[in-house]
């Protein structure tokens, strides 16, 4: 489940922002963020200025115009990097917990007593899977026996293990956690699609939330300051 092999600037993911960088300049893309629309404005300007006075030598200077236009169009495509590669890496880390969703097997006991192995992700409310020292939990459940170390630095970021155990507020575990010693038996407390891990990935993978009215307000202002700046 640890992304930390993910570098921040992993070829592949370069590659990806890069090529964004340039499709995100689409007028149909900026105009969600009114600051870089009108960057985008203004750099189209200066492009059609700097194209006048090459043609119009008595127009002003070409080559400080062509300054300008440079400057705007390397701050567009460096924010839209910027954003690629959050976006790349989002999209990479999500593909993480994906893969330790549906790879983790479940030792799932069956009525009988046997146990069963199976994926992770056909594991549905009420079923009951043990896990012993160096597994990783497949799902979230309640320990309903025994008592296990567990290492839930990938869930929490706290290095420190901590001790879950049946019979006490104490007994939830989380999919993706690590159990570090002994072995507990475990009876899945949700269904399928619900679990803290499914929500890591509907958060990853960009869940849209609504702008506050403060940060709309921030936007206007900004938009007005940048608009200023550039007829000035």
């Amino acid at each position: 489940m640890k992304t930390s092999s993910n570098k921040l600037f992993e070829p592949a993911l370069v590659q990806t922002a890069f090529k964004q960088s340039f499709i995100k300049l689409d007028p149909r893309v900026m105009v969600k963020n009114p600051v870089m629309f009108t960057v985008e404005i203004g750099t189209l300007v200066m492009a059609y200025v700097t194209v006048y006075s090459i043609s119009n030598s008595g127009q002003g200077s070409a080559i400080y115009n062509f300054f300008i236009f440079l400057i705007l169009l390397l701050t567009l495509l460096f924010a839209n990097f910027a954003e690629a590669i959050a976006e790349a890496r989002g999209k990479a880390q999500a593909d993480s917990l994906r893969k330790t969703r549906e790879e983790t097997p479940a030792k799932v006991v069956l009525e009988n007593g046997t146990i069963e192995t199976r994926s992770s992700a056909l594991l549905k409310k009420g079923d009951v899977f043990i896990c012993e020292a160096g597994d990783t939990i497949p799902t979230d459940g309640e320990i309903i026996e025994g008592i296990a170390t567990i290492d839930e630095s990938a869930i929490t970021g706290e290095s420190a293990p901590v001790i879950r155990e049946s019979g006490g507020d104490k007994s939830s575990v989380t999919g993706g956690t690590k159990v570090l010693s002994d072995q507990i038996k475990v009876q899945v407390n949700t269904q399928p699609g619900e679990s803290f891990l499914d929500k890591m990935i509907a958060l990853v993978e960009g869940a849209s939330r609504q702008k506050t009215p403060n940060e709309i307000a921030l936007t206007i202002l900004l938009a007005s300051f940048t608009l200023v700046f550039i007829i000035v």
